[in-house]
């Protein structure tokens, strides 16, 4: 949540990102987020959006026909290598002390979610920030058959993507000056990026028990 709080804040960093970036710059983040541990504070969802809307523009210099594929195969191939570290490094990783760089309670808190979705985690946690990041790595380590897992990261990924990317670029297509306002869309995706979270957040706070008894 943090540094969807912070993308806020500068805000015109991210459409530098997507306007000097270019092809490359995206395909590496999106990579990043999803394949690598330093990923997990990527403005992964917004920045697919801001992408999508840039792309709306031709005079912008992206093509929605280039960028939707090479997107789609930077976020399956992140996942890959994810499921590999896990599959490699096995359960070490859980006793691995925290640090800025590796987020050993997100690691934890991705688990659990795979151990009440299963497979369907891969999917899920696209949607989600920090789980994306720890998905395939726990999918990994919990020895997911590859077959299956490449099933679900495929789905998952392309879902992600294109939905993303395709919601700003018709944003821009059809709302005269949205990207003068990018910002009010960008509120909405980090919004709805971290309502699986609240919800959870709030359930949780439901069923625990109050510590407090009446007389």
């Amino acid at each position: 949540m943090h540094e969807h709080l912070a993308l806020l804040v500068q805000l015109p960093t991210l459409e530098e990102i997507v306007r000097w970036g270019g092809y490359i710059g995206l395909f590496a983040i999106i990579f990043a987020e999803t394949g690598i541990f330093l990923g997990f504070f990527l403005p992964g969802d917004s920045l697919l959006v801001t992408a999508g809307l840039f792309a709306s523009n031709p005079e912008n210099g992206l093509n929605i026909v280039i960028l939707v594929p090479l997107l789609c195969v930077a976020a399956v191939a992140g996942d890959f290598t994810g499921y590999t570290i896990g599959k490699r490094a096995g359960h070490t990783l859980y006793n691995r002390p925290q640090s800025r760089i590796f987020r050993r309670d997100h690691l934890l808190k991705t688990r659990e979610f795979y151990e009440k979705y299963g497979a369907m985690t891969i999917v899920i946690a696209r949607f989600m920030p920090f789980a994306r990041t720890f998905a395939p790595v726990v999918a990994g380590i919990a020895e997911m058959r590859y077959r299956r897992f490449a099933t679900y990261n495929i789905v998952g990924g392309i879902s992600w993507i294109c939905s993303m990317t395709l919601l700003g670029y018709f944003l821009g297509r059809s709302v005269p000056g949205i990207a003068q306002n990018i910002e009010y869309v960008i509120i909405v995706v980090v919004f709805l990026s971290i309502l699986p979270l609240i919800i959870k957040y709030i359930q949780h706070k439901k069923n625990t028990p109050s510590s407090t008894t009446t007389p």
